[in-house]
């Protein structure tokens, strides 16, 4: 357990397939609490580099309590890796670690309102400094656009009901805390009509406006090919996701990178043997890592997390497959 009561998920794991290099160039795009990097840096050389980046002023805090010359942070939202490695100097790495979605402490805070647990503000942001927060966002949105919200991210089948009594509470007051949210949707969806005893109604709700205020999937979208294209020829790439929309975007983009031709299912029917296809630019590594019954069971939030981990190859990065 690592600071505020953070259990990093996957940490061996995620480790052991990253670290093929002990004296490389290493970055932890989402720092948190920073398990992953105390574990990263136990297992790298004298003279190799760990580069942190997050978004949060509480893991810029973390961050501050690692004293140690090979380890570098910046706060910084994990797509900005680009701007970041060339301000250091830092062309090549050999490995880099994604850890998505939202830590522990992070849920336990109420002042941060990203939980319906405890009564806060709600605000949602990982960096409070930048963006709207999820109370501006439902003032603003229309009934359409939170039906979206609501249906794409959070998988709700009952987006527009819930988008709806949002839009009918908004209008006779400020929808600003966290439990008066929830009870909102509590009574549009009703406690009975969702067959799971074990998950909150309004569960799908805070998930959905959690990734649409910190544009959580296009944070992933953008931040896969820039870190894919700055490794060294054998560096890694691991990303471990919560959940099924993030899973299903680093699923489709390894499976992409390493097939010959970026997996254009045209050139794929051409008459070529496979000696003469060109090399893909990654090659997944292994099949996707899951939490077992021990880990699960010492962190329940543990269970819905998947690992993926892909290698570069010697191939050139191409074009069609840039940020």
């Amino acid at each position: 357990m690592t600071g505020a009561g953070h259990v990093p998920v996957l940490l061996e794991q995620a480790v052991d397939a990253l670290v093929w290099r002990a004296e490389g160039v290493y970055v932890d795009g989402t720092f948190g609490r920073g398990g992953h990097a105390r574990a990263l840096l136990s297992r790298l050389a004298p003279h190799a580099r760990l580069v942190a980046l997050d978004r949060d002023p509480a893991a810029a805090a973390s961050a501050g309590a690692i004293d140690d010359p090979r380890f570098v942070f910046e706060r910084a939202w994990f797509s900005d890796v680009d701007a970041v490695l060339d301000r250091l100097g830092i062309d090549r790495i050999d490995g880099a670690l994604l850890d998505l979605g939202i830590s522990s402490p992070q849920i336990d805070d109420a002042s941060r309102g990203f939980s319906f647990r405890g009564d806060g503000p709600l605000d949602m942001r990982m960096d409070p400094t930048r963006g709207e927060s999820a109370a501006d966002y439902i003032a603003r949105a229309s009934v359409r656009e939170l039906t979206g919200t609501l249906r794409d991210y959070g998988e709700e089948r009952l987006a527009h009901k819930i988008a709806t009594a949002i839009a009918a509470a908004r209008a006779r007051e400020p929808i600003a805390r966290t439990r008066q949210l929830a009870a909102i949707v509590a009574e549009a969806v009703g406690a009975r009509t969702r067959g799971d005893w074990r998950q909150d109604p309004a569960t799908r709700t805070f998930q959905a406006l959690r990734i649409q205020v910190n544009e959580e999937l296009h944070e992933v979208r953008r931040a896969l090919p820039v870190l894919a294209r700055r490794l060294s020829t054998g560096g890694r790439l691991a990303v471990i996701s919560f959940h099924s929309l993030e899973d299903r975007i680093v699923k489709d983009f390894f499976a992409r990178a390493s097939r010959p031709y970026e997996g254009d299912a045209r050139l794929a029917r051409l008459a070529l043997r496979t000696v003469d296809l060109p090399e893909p630019p990654l090659r997944n590594v292994g099949r996707a890592i899951k939490p077992d019954d021990d880990e699960t069971a010492r962190n329940p939030r543990a269970r819905s997390a998947i690992l993926r981990v892909a290698e570069r190859t010697r191939a050139p990065w191409p074009a069609a497959l840039a940020a």
